[in-house]
C-alpha cells in the first residue's frame, strides 16, 4: 500500500497526519545529540574528551542529522516543486540577464538556512523547474556560505568590519562562480534525472493537476530514491570527516596554517574540505584558532571551505553532477575561497 493510500481522506485528517510526522521529525532532530551523549557517555562510559569518543560521536550524530535534514528538505522541496510553474520559476531566477539571476539566487541563498548537504535537494528542485544551472549554482554556494547564523556569530566575535568583508566576499564568490560555470555551458554535465519530476517511476509535468495525496506520494518516493542512491557515499564522507575531527589536533593548524607559512590559506582550505559542519558548528574551532594567532583571512577561508566545499556535499553532488562539472565546481569555488583568504590576510594584516 502506498503512502497516498494510507493518508486520511479528509482534509483535517491529512493535516493531522502531516503535523504528527513533522512533530516526530523535529523531536528526532532535536534529541539526536542528547541521545548519543546518553548512549556513549552514560551507558557505555566512554570518555567525552577521548579522541575515539569524539570520532564515534561525530560519525553517529552527523549521520543521523544529515539523514534527517535530507529527508525533510527533499520531501518539502519535492512537494513544493509539484506546484511550481517551470516558466514562472525560470522567469524569476533566470530571466533574460543571467548575471541578474545569479545576484538574485545568491541573495536568496543568504536568507535560506541550508547547510551544504541539505542545499543539494533544493538545487535539484531549481534545475527541474528550469532555472539555469549557473544561477542555481550561485544559490548552492551562497546558501551555506553566507547565512544569518554565520553573520551573527562573526559580528559578535570579530566586529562589523570583518562581518561586512565576509558577506561581501561570500556573495562575490557565489555570484562570480555561478556566472562563470554558467558561461562554460555545463548543462550537459548534469545527470538527466535531475531535470525530471517522477511519480510512480514515471516522468510527469510538474504543473499537472495532481491531487494532494499524489504530491505527498511524490515527495516520499523522491526521498527514498535519493537516499538509496547516496547513502554509501554519504557514510564514507562522514566517516572521513569524523576521523579528521577526532584526530587532527589544533596544534596541527597553527603549525602548518599559521602566519609564517605563505601557503597557510591553501593548507587551511585543504583541511577544511574533508570536514562537514555548518557555520554554527565550526565557529568554536575558528574562535579557538583565532586565539592561537591564526590570521583572520586563513580562518575565514577555512570556514568557507568547510561549509561550502565539504566532502559529504561533494559526494552528494556527484549523484547529480558528472565529474567534469564537479571538478569545475570545486576548482572555481576553491579558487574564490583561496583568493578571499589571501585578500583578507592582506587587508587585515
Amino acid at each position: 500500500m502506498s503512502i497516498a493510500e494510507r493518508l486520511p481522506t479528509t482534509r483535517g485528517g491529512r493535516g493531522l497526519a502531516l503535523s504528527a510526522a513533522a512533530a516526530a521529525w523535529a523531536a528526532a532532530y532535536w534529541t539526536n545529540g542528547r541521545l548519543w551523549d546518553l548512549l556513549l557517555y552514560d551507558a557505555a562510559g566512554m570518555d567525552p574528551k577521548a579522541r575515539l569518543t569524539e570520532t564515534v560521536h561525530f560519525f553517529l550524530y552527523d549521520t543521523v542529522k544529515i539523514a534527517l535534514l535530507l529527508t525533510g528538505i527533499i520531501f518539502v522541496v519535492t512537494v513544493l516543486r509539484s506546484f511550481a510553474s517551470v516558466e514562472r520559476t525560470r522567469a524569476l531566477l533566470g530571466g533574460r540577464r543571467e548575471g541578474v539571476g545569479n545576484v538574485m539566487a545568491a541573495g536568496l541563498g543568504v536568507v535560506t538556512p541550508f547547510c551544504s548537504c541539505s542545499a543539494v535537494p533544493a538545487f535539484i528542485g531549481f534545475v527541474a523547474a528550469g532555472v539555469p544551472i549557473g544561477v542555481t549554482l550561485s544559490f548552492l554556494i551562497a546558501s551555506p556560505l553566507v547565512n544569518e547564523i554565520a553573520i551573527g556569530l562573526i559580528f559578535s566575535l570579530f566586529g562589523w568590519q570583518t562581518t561586512a568583508l565576509y558577506i561581501g566576499a561570500g556573495l562575490t564568490v557565489a555570484i562570480v562562480a555561478g556566472w562563470t560555470l554558467g558561461r562554460l555551458g555545463v548543462q550537459r554535465w548534469v545527470e538527466p534525472f535531475v531535470f525530471e519530476t517522477k511519480l510512480g517511476g514515471q516522468s510527469i509535468d510538474s504543473t499537472a493537476g495532481l491531487t494532494f495525496a499524489e504530491r505527498i506520494q511524490m515527495g516520499a518516493e523522491e526521498v527514498a530514491g535519493i537516499l538509496r542512491k547516496i547513502w554509501p557515499y554519504l557514510l564514507v564522507g562522514i566517516g572521513l570527516g569524523a576521523v579528521i575531527h577526532g584526530w587532527a589536533p589544533e596544534d596541527f593548524f597553527t603549525t602548518y596554517a599559521g602566519s609564517d607559512n605563505v601557503f597557510g590559506v591553501l593548507v587551511a582550505v585543504a583541511i577544511g574540505i574533508p570536514l562537514y559542519s555548518n557555520a554554527a558548528g565550526i565557529m568554536p574551532l575558528v574562535q579557538a584558532l583565532h586565539d592561537k594567532g591564526l590570521p583572520m583571512g586563513t580562518l575565514l577561508a577555512f570556514m568557507m571551505s568547510v561549509v561550502a566545499l565539504s566532502l559529504p556535499e561533494l559526494i552528494l553532488l556527484r549523484r547529480v553532477l558528472r565529474p567534469p562539472l564537479l571538478a569545475a565546481f570545486v576548482a572555481v569555488v576553491g579558487a574564490g575561497i583561496v583568493g578571499v583568504g589571501y585578500l583578507f590576510n592582506l587587508l587585515l594584516a
